[in-house]
């Protein structure tokens, strides 16, 4: 027994006319009468009465009929979703990211993955960049979205935003009155960056924009969150380096300024295992990468 007898089955039984059930089906009449014989013969039973002036459905064709049009149903179904998840429009995402990156990234790229899959589960899970290549090793992440550099030969990745480093600093001290800001001209301020063993690439890169401009940072206080490091600065405890995006979210107290002689960009990857084909992973890369190129 096949799914197109069950097909044919059905048509007849609608129809209850052979004629008119094989236009329906696009096939000729007589294979449609033998191929509802071979399904009778299959199942012991007949299904029609037949006469030259009509077609009758059996008590057992009346039970094979509802019997038949649910498995036709249920298969159906079965297909679409089938479809759908290799779309990777259902199904669940495990996706980890730094802090920085809710303060324009991270909601972008949701906003626009949700809108076209609002069916996939999103597990989303704060975590640096350390323990976001730890995890994607390890198959507890999908995707995430860190700071480079990519150790491991084992992940992908593609960058998705190139941001400048700004001078956050209390809006009282005198450096906020100008429109820009030279690194040379922190040389004796206080610095407040985060722990290195939380942000150790950025904080390299902290390290060394100060290095270029020739002097090392006089670091007073390690923080571990962002909040923490602005409201120490809006205190006055000192001053910081931070991506440009930190404003959107982070602003009472403080003020930002571009910095005039910066000689690298903030970036931000979005990274996966290399030879992962999830669906719904796919999905997001589509998606990312779109987004990145609007």
């Amino acid at each position: 027994m096949e799914i197109r007898h069950l097909r044919y089955f059905v048509a007849v039984a609608e129809e209850l006319h052979f004629g008119r059930a094989a236009l329906k089906l696009h096939i000729a009449q007589p294979p449609l009468s033998m191929q509802i014989r071979q399904l009778e013969n299959e199942l012991g039973v007949s299904l029609f009465h037949r006469t030259s002036h009509q077609v009758l459905l059996t008590e057992a064709g009346k039970a094979f009929l509802d019997e038949t049009r649910a498995i036709l149903a249920q298969l159906e179904e079965a297909c679409r979703t089938t479809q759908r998840i290799g779309r990777g429009e259902v199904g669940y995402l495990r996706l980890g990211f730094i802090d920085s990156a809710v303060y324009e990234v991270l909601p972008v790229l949701l906003q626009q993955y949700r809108t076209r899959y609002p069916e996939v589960e999103m597990m989303l899970r704060q975590m640096s960049s350390k323990e976001q290549i730890d995890a994607l090793c390890h198959n507890q992440l999908d995707l995430g979205i860190l700071r480079p550099p990519l150790p491991d030969e084992s992940l992908e990745a593609f960058t998705i935003r190139q941001e400048p480093f700004v001078v956050v600093l209390p809006l009282s001290h005198p450096l906020a009155q100008q429109k820009d800001i030279s690194l040379s001209e922190l040389k004796e301020e206080p610095f407040i960056l985060f722990t290195q063993q939380i942000k150790t690439d950025f904080v390299e890169q902290v390290r060394r924009l100060c290095q270029q401009a020739g002097f090392e940072p006089q670091v007073v206080q390690d923080v571990q969150e962002m909040q923490t490091l602005i409201g120490l600065v809006s205190a006055g405890f000192g001053v910081s380096l931070v991506v440009a995006s930190t404003h959107n979210l982070l602003s009472r107290g403080v003020a930002y300024r571009p910095i005039r002689d910066a000689t690298e960009d903030a970036e931000l990857i979005l990274a996966w295992r290399r030879h992962d084909t999830k669906e719904t992973l796919q999905a997001f890369l589509h998606t990312a990468k779109n987004v990145q190129n609007s």
